[in-house]
């Protein structure tokens, strides 16, 4: 029995070595075959192209007129005259001050240039009875000076009095405080009852012109000179039209409906900072920019004539921080690394890495690594990710171009991702 056992042990061992082998052979032939498999992936072609050079920098809006209605006289209010946050015109009655000890100014300096001019009437009438009467030698000389003398001085006090009735006319006219501009008012300051002083100017609201705003930007003064090379080295054209283009970025990025235009940009750089101000103009008849808002300001800076733009799903971005494209040369993937430039309507524009005519992958990352064979197909703007080949992510809030997992992880997925396509 045991001689029996030994002889049918020896026959199997042959048999499951055999076994094993055959199952190793087996899986190795698709692991062979999906080496040699070429992904589809869609490319386009890289063109030269026209295209406006823009760049996205912060602002603040500002009101084109701010009006701070202060008091100019000192006294107690006695009433508001207008409905808090509505639209206002210029000279329409805001506030009225207690005017009682300003009319009484007023009557007694009228009083007082009555007195002045009866006084100089009576001067006037004596020096014109001396002059008669010095050519009569009936009058001294002395006492024909001192009438004259006393004429002219009387006369002098009645313009005194009457720039005293003028000065008191005004204070009474400033206890009707009125607004000076057309616009839209704030909240009240002050309330009925409380006292307001001239000395102090204590504040009593604030008037806002608000359609039109001024947008107050700051540019680095390294972007500046960057334009400045392009241009000298005729990468770049300026504006023909002269009058730089403006937008509004607003939130969830939406662009503002009213396009501006840039009045200046500052001749002196902040050396706190390192950047340049700059002012732009934007109409505001919604009023939906208000003083303080935070936007983000999109200029038009040139045209480049043979600018390579690129989607911006085509970017990349590696786990270092680096912006690459995937380029399909003989038929293999290859990642570049590439300069990103401003960002265009159609995407970002790239500076090195790419050349004209070079067939570029927009989508299909997630299956390919570097140096994998590759099938290109045409790219059509707008389509979805193709038998979940996966395409690149959007650029983060920002602007910032490459997609949010890296392409290094994408390459390194691409093997386990075939093996389960296969």
């Amino acid at each position: 029995m045991a001689l029996n056992r030994l002889t049918t042990g020896r026959t199997l061992w042959p048999l499951a070595l055999a076994s094993l082998l055959t199952l190793a052979a087996c899986s190795d032939e698709p692991q062979q075959g999906m080496e040699g498999m070429k992904v589809p992936v869609s490319v386009i072609q890289v063109q030269p192209q026209a295209a406006v050079l823009r760049t996205e920098l912060p602002g603040r809006v500002q009101a084109i007129e701010d009006a701070e209605i202060r008091a100019r006289v000192n006294g107690i209010v006695q009433s508001i005259d207008f409905e808090q946050g509505s639209k206002v015109k210029a000279g329409q009655l805001l506030f009225t001050i207690d005017p009682a000890p300003y009319q009484a100014a007023r009557d007694q300096a009228a009083a007082q240039l009555k007195n002045a001019q009866a006084a100089a009437q009576t001067a006037r009438l004596l020096a014109q009875r001396y002059t008669k009467l010095i050519k009569q030698h009936a009058v001294s000389q002395q006492d024909y000076d001192n009438a004259v003398a006393q004429s002219r001085q009387a006369e002098a006090a009645v313009a005194a009095a009457q720039a005293a009735l003028e000065s008191a006319k005004i204070n009474l006219d400033y206890t009707r405080v009125t607004s000076p501009i057309d616009g839209t008012i704030g909240k009240a300051q002050v309330t009925v009852g409380a006292l307001v002083s001239a000395t102090s100017a204590t504040s009593l609201a604030t008037v806002h012109r608000l359609d039109q705003v001024y947008v107050d930007i700051t540019q680095p003064v390294a972007q500046i000179a960057e334009l400045r090379r392009q241009i000298a080295d005729g990468i770049v054209k300026p504006d023909a039209n002269g009058d730089a283009q403006a937008e509004i970025l607003l939130d969830r990025g939406t662009t503002y409906r009213h396009p501006g235009k840039l009045l200046f940009s500052g001749v002196a750089v902040d050396p706190g900072t390192g950047q340049v101000n700059l002012r732009a103009l934007f109409p505001n008849p919604e009023q939906i920019l208000l003083p303080g808002l935070y936007v983000r300001v999109r200029l038009a800076q040139g045209v480049d004539q043979q600018a390579l733009v690129v989607p911006e799903q085509a970017i990349q971005r590696t786990s270092d921080g680096k912006n690459t494209v995937v380029l399909v040369k003989d038929g293999k993937a290859v990642f570049t690394p590439v300069e990103v430039g401003p960002r265009t309507e159609h995407g970002y524009i790239l500076y090195q890495g790419i050349q004209a005519g070079d067939q570029l992958m927009v989508e299909g990352f997630q299956k390919v690594r570097p140096g994998a064979p590759v099938q290109p197909m045409p790219w059509k703007q707008g389509q979805g990710d193709a038998a979940g080949q996966g395409g690149a992510q959007p650029a983060a809030a920002g602007g910032q171009p490459g997609a949010e997992k890296p392409a290094g992880d994408a390459a390194a997925a691409a093997k386990p991702a075939a093996g389960q396509a296969h």
